[in-house]
């Protein structure tokens, strides 16, 4: 889909506020109120505007300890890579996972509440996946950047 400065100054406003009104819009782009609906639906049609979500701050639910895992696994076939997709699905603590290149597997984001709460979700839940040979952690020390926005 061919994206014209509308459209860019719609997806960044949308990926700031997605609450704001039609007219809010309107006077960032220019446009009028009908434009702005009818492009926000041209994007959602083609796929461009995926889903609109609220971000929860992981300090107020208190799951701000971010780490990641990679994840060896003990095959490589098809199913196996499928049985350890399904079976990351089932784990709340994983809020992202990948399928990487490398000397590892997978690529875990896992956010929980302490080191106590990993040990326990390292313990009791990921390594007790018969699929996985082998994991490796790193703890978050500070966040630099951590941004949804993307433009093109």
């Amino acid at each position: 889909m061919k994206l014209d400065t509308a459209d860019l100054i719609l997806m960044d406003a949308l990926q700031s506020d997605c609450k704001q009104t039609h007219k809010q819009l309107a006077l960032k782009t220019e446009l009028s109120v009908t434009a702005v609906h009818e492009r926000i639906k041209k994007l959602e049609r083609n796929g461009v505007i995926r889903q609109y979500v609220a971000l929860i701050d992981p300090k107020r639910i208190d799951l701000d300890f971010m780490v990641f895992c990679h994840v060896k696994l003990v095959q490589h076939a098809k199913a196996s890579l499928a049985l350890f997709e399904a079976d990351i699905m089932e784990l709340p603590e994983v809020v992202e996972c990948f399928h990487v290149s490398g000397s590892y597997d997978y690529l875990l984001k896992v956010m929980v509440q302490d080191m106590n709460h990993f040990r326990s979700f390292l313990v009791n839940k990921l390594t007790s996946l018969k699929s996985i040979s082998s994991t490796e952690s790193s703890f978050v020390i500070n966040q630099v950047q951590n941004t949804t926005k993307l433009m093109p």
